[in-house]
């Protein structure tokens, strides 16, 4: 059985879980309507609870004699008597929620009841007169040996006769069913009623929002009116007197004065509070806790000079910016926390940092721009040598912005070989419009906090590298060079940074550029964005979306020699301190140094090759050694910087069965290819070596077939395939190597083999070959015809769909060149043999 330390915390917890909510409607529909009520009623006293008819409430039982009542109960029909024990601390007695909005249990005035009782000829029985039929729903056997039941209420009854007590409380009762009597008085209690429950409601917080929606969608006045009386009533009188009233204008006349009860006690309530609050004004509050704070910081030893003259500082920072009204308030309601922080709380550390960060960056703080396309076209011509198309796109680009007066769109992406000028062309276009400058590399980040910042609970927390670069430079409009962005990383625990960066590099959304260190929207639309990358193939689809593509490729043998002559010679005499006339450049030196020596697209390791004969220059002149060097043949370069890496070609001249020369991009710049094919007798098949990646291995199988298709036209011996084994082999087996482009040397090399016939010197091809022999496109012919001369080749088959590509490239390059366009295989064919 449940004791009485039990019962009360089992009443508080479901007190605290809310009122009860009425559902008529379901109840009606699981129980049916033309089943009489019985007579005689076994009854189940209950605690500290109401239940109205159209109401579901959950009780727990003890074990012992009301767990027997429920089963017998539900044996013979499932309709018993709820009804309220005249001794709430009674062991046989079942524990329900309360439904008073004062949160406590409905109690009665014992003494009272017990009093007018005993004038009755029921005055010794247990319970009290009046309770409510309910049918059990549902029955739960708890771990403890109790019973959970859920009981609907059917209709109210009066006790007439008290039948038993052992083994089960019995008694004969009477049904007060409701009289309702429709009417204009009926309709001015039900709103005046109503009126003043919703009135109630707003002014009483205890009062939930179920308990509102419930109030709309209960039918009928009676329902309505024991609904809003289980949630007012306080006592046991009250309660009785409800449960007797047939007359539903009884009820209500009774609610009313519930209602009225309640509206004096909480207007007795607000005038308390008015009174309480009067006597302590806003004002005198505030003094008297600055006084006191003012005395405990003097005690503790703290001044207050110093937070104040930080807070000024902080203030004086804002004088000249125009900060948006979301900022304002933010910095403000920052101040106001900094003032009541104490100094050794980590909140104050925090809140200094996130100050200094909002007021120094430059809001509304913007350096002239320039539009004078000729002084930016003097500018680059300065800066950078050659580069004739990537010039005049940037000028394009500039006119554009000059036009229109915004800075929408204004993201530049230089795609090229390292070496070729793409973070110095960003500099340039930094000077051409006069902004400030900002670079950073992206390459192997892995933190997308390092783009969007970290939030400030983290310890050591900071803003993202493009706040921290305006506040460097102090404008909201600079040049911001984004550099190696194809080789940014990703990381499970860091994030995806090229995810990070769509937001900053799209002009719709960079407007309200939303930092995490900072919280507050920034607008970057006025940062002109220029990104650099060797290759296009390892970003993002979405990021390369967003930006406008600018190709640079190699340099050729003239090109470099020349910007050796005017940047890069005079650039390392300076740095090296020493003089023109103690290191004298040839043009032959300076051809073979970049023939030999630098043979790379750009021209760093031209400008390293040229710092290192400058350091040995400064080594000698420091030592004594004053006569001049002059780097004017190979055996002069030998000295200076050993052998060659790259040495000439040798012209071969003796023609070899199998062997075909390819041209090759890399993101280094152009390459030549040899392809060689063997055969050696046995179980046939086809063998590939080279370290060859996946597509260069289709293109190699897809040259295989198409030369083995070709059987019956060369009348080879039959089951010639069958019989030898074919080895194709790409020399420099350690490089990887990849793409579709070497598919028709690789063809030329089988074919070759197979019919022992050697292909023509001086000859070098590129085209991707499909299984029906048609030639394809393919990318980089710049950098493979610059390879090409390199190697003193004189003639180029190239596919014909790429004749476009040859008219925009520069006639330099294309000088002493042959050119061969063709679109199928079997011109590639007659054109070798």
């Amino acid at each position: 059985m449940l004791d009485h330390k039990k019962r009360k915390s089992l009443r508080d917890r479901r007190g605290e879980e809310g009122l009860l909510i009425p559902t008529p409607a379901s109840i009606s529909s699981l129980l049916p309507l033309d089943e009489p009520l019985p007579a005689t009623l076994f009854l189940l006293p209950v605690a500290y609870t109401t239940l109205f008819p159209g109401m579901m409430v959950p009780l727990i039982l003890p074990e012992g004699k009301l767990a027997k009542t429920l089963e017998k109960v539900m044996e013979e029909g499932g309709v018993l008597g709820v009804i309220l024990n005249r001794d709430p601390e009674a062991s046989t007695v079942a524990a329900g929620p309360t439904t008073s909005i004062s949160g406590l249990p409905v109690e009665g005035v014992v003494s009272t009841h017990r009093a007018t009782d005993r004038k009755r000829s029921l005055s010794q029985t247990p319970f009290y007169r009046y309770g409510v039929a309910a049918r059990i729903l549902k029955k739960i056997n708890l771990p403890d040996n109790q019973v959970s039941v859920l009981l609907s209420g059917l209709e109210r009854f009066e006790i007439k006769e008290l039948l038993g007590t052992d083994p089960h409380f019995v008694a004969s009762v009477k049904y007060i069913y409701e009289d309702l009597e429709k009417g204009t008085e009926l309709e001015a209690l039900i709103r005046s009623c109503l009126s003043r429950f919703k009135q109630l409601s707003r002014d009483n917080p205890l009062i939930s929002e179920e308990v509102k929606v419930a109030l709309v969608n209960i039918d009928g006045p009676g329902k309505l009116a024991d609904f809003m009386a289980s949630v007012l009533i306080r006592d046991v009188k009250d309660y009785q007197d409800f449960l007797a009233q047939g007359q539903v204008k009884e009820r209500l006349h009774s609610l009313l004065l519930l209602l009225k009860k309640e509206e004096e006690v909480q207007s007795v309530q607000r005038r308390i509070s008015d009174e309480i609050n009067q006597k302590v004004s806003s004002s005198q509050r505030d003094f008297y806790l600055n006084e006191q704070l003012k005395l405990i910081q003097k005690e503790l030893g703290r001044s207050v000079g110093d937070r104040n003259r930080m807070i000024e500082k902080f203030r004086a920072r804002l004088n000249d910016k125009k900060l948006p009204e979301e900022a304002k308030v933010k910095i403000e309601e920052e101040i106001e926390k900094l003032t009541t922080l104490a100094e050794q709380s980590s909140e104050y550390s925090v809140s200094i940092n996130y100050l200094d960060w909002l007021t120094a960056l430059p809001w509304g703080v913007r350096s002239k721009e320039s539009y004078d396309l000729k002084k930016a076209r003097e500018i680059l011509d300065k800066d950078h040598y050659g580069l004739k198309e990537v010039k005049e796109r940037i000028l394009e680009f500039l006119a554009v912005r000059k036009l229109k007066q915004t800075s929408e769109g204004s993201i530049i992406c230089f795609v090229g070989p390292p070496g070729t000028g793409k973070t110095s062309l960003g500099k340039s276009i930094a000077r051409a419009l006069n902004r400030k400058f900002i670079r950073f590399s992206v390459g192997g980040m892995r933190d997308e906090a390092e783009i969007k910042g970290h939030r400030r609970t983290y310890v050591g927390a900071m803003p993202g590298k493009l706040i921290q670069g305006l506040k460097r430079v102090g404008t909201q409009n600079p040049v911001f060079l984004i550099d190696e962005i194809d080789k940014i990383g990703t990381s499970y625990a860091g994030g995806d940074p090229s995810s990070a960066l769509l937001e900053l590099l799209d002009p719709e959304q960079n407007t309200e550029f939303l930092d995490h260190y900072l919280d507050l929207s920034f607008d970057c639309s006025d940062v002109f964005f220029v990104t650099t990358a060797n290759s296009l193939d390892s970003i993002p689809s979405a990021l390369l979306d967003r930006m406008e593509i600018i190709s640079l490729s190699g340099y050729t043998d003239n090109e470099k020699i020349k910007i050796a002559r005017k940047y890069l010679i005079p650039k390392q005499l300076k740095k090296n301190a020493i003089k023109g006339a103690n290191v004298k450049f040839p043009d032959k030196g300076l051809k073979l140094l970049v023939q030999q020596y630098a043979r790379e697209s750009g021209v760093r390791v031209l400008e390293r090759q040229i710092s290192r004969i400058c350091r040995k220059t400064a080594y000698r002149i420091a030592t004594g050694k004053n006569h001049p060097v002059r780097v004017q043949d190979i055996k002069s370069l030998e000295k200076l910087l050993g052998l060659p890496p790259f040495p000439p070609e040798p012209i071969e001249n003796e023609k070899t069965i199998g062997t075909a020369t390819g041209l090759a991009w890399t993101q280094y710049g152009g390459d030549v290819l040899t392809v060689e094919s063997a055969q050696v007798e046995g179980r046939g098949g086809f063998v590939l070596t080279g370290s060859l990646g996946d597509v260069m291995q289709e293109s190699a199988n897809i040259a295989y077939t198409f030369v083995r298709g070709k059987a019956l036209q060369l009348e080879l011996p039959k089951k010639y395939f069958e019989r030898y084994s074919l080895h194709l082999h790409v020399p420099a087996g350690a490089t990887p190597k990849d793409g579709p482009s070497a598919g028709i040397t690789m063809a030329a090399s089988l074919y070759s083999l197979v019919t022992q016939k050697p292909l023509k010197r001086g000859i070098a091809m590129t085209g991707e070959l499909t299984l029906t022999g048609k030639v394809l496109p393919v990318g980089g012919i710049k950098e493979k015809l610059l390879a090409a001369k390199r190697c003193h080749i004189k003639t180029v088959l190239i596919p014909k769909q790429n004749s476009r590509d040859l008219k925009e490239i520069e006639p330099e390059v294309k000088k002493g060149l042959k050119f061969i366009l063709v679109d199928r295989m079997e011109e590639c064919l007659k054109c070798l043999f």
